[in-house]
């Protein structure tokens, strides 16, 4: 299996994943036809009259150019917004990253996003966590930092368990989602000497997330920093 694309993780939940995969989804598809993004697993999802829908994995599948069922997307729904193995047990339910795999790689696409839920380390399975799934996509990796207090610690330690994994962390996002953040420029001055990965994006406190459509022609691709 040899896929082409992006694995983008994050510093924590709630950093902004979602926002960056769809900036980089809109960015992939200037360049490329066929471009899809996937949300493999979930939480915090509702029902509906065609099953559990997740607002993240919405945004990905209408941000692809590839028309994909939902159930492709978003294999694994969660209703409660908690940890997916907790979620996943509660359900009687195993996640079985095997048939993830199988069905993002199925996918005849020029180029692909893959999210993951919640850190890098968060549990998917009584074994298994996010780390293993990206080992398996073997996709080279994007990392949120959410820019808040905390952050620098948070980031140098999924940048080393990343490089741990083996897998390339090719690049990294500013995202300020804590409007008062202190020194909010040193602290990215901090991480972009620290990390020794291109800053592909900087992002200021958004209000109103919908405001991408003038921050995605900032995005500088991964493949065209000379990075991969």
């Amino acid at each position: 299996m040899m896929l082409k694309g992006y694995f983008i993780t994050g510093t924590d939940t709630g950093v902004g994943k979602t926002l960056v995969s769809q900036i980089l989804i809109r960015r992939l598809r200037q360049e490329y036809a066929n471009v899809a993004g996937f949300k493999p697993v979930a939480s915090g999802s509702w029902m509906t009259p065609t099953g559990l829908r997740n607002a993240d994995a919405l945004t990905l599948q209408q941000a692809s150019s590839i028309e994909l069922p939902y159930d492709t997307v978003n294999p694994y729904a969660f209703e409660p917004a908690i940890a997916p193995h907790l979620a996943a047990a509660d359900t009687h339910m195993t996640i079985d990253l095997a048939s993830i795999t199988e069905r993002i790689a199925s996918i005849k696409a020029d180029r692909i996003v893959v999210e993951g839920v919640g850190g890098w380390l968060v549990p998917l399975n009584a074994q298994e966590s996010m780390a293993d799934l990206a080992r398996r996509l073997q996709l080279p990796v994007v990392l949120v930092v959410g820019l808040r207090l905390g952050c620098l610690n948070h980031a140098l330690l999924t940048a080393a368990a990343i490089r741990q994994c083996g897998l390339p962390l090719v690049g990294w996002v500013a995202n300020q989602v804590d409007p008062n953040f202190a020194r909010c420029e040193d602290n990215i001055a901090t991480l972009n000497a620290r990390l020794g990965v291109p800053l592909l994006l900087s992002l200021p406190w958004l209000s109103q997330p919908d405001a991408i459509e003038q921050i995605v022609p900032l995005c500088l691709l991964p493949e065209a920093s000379g990075v991969m």
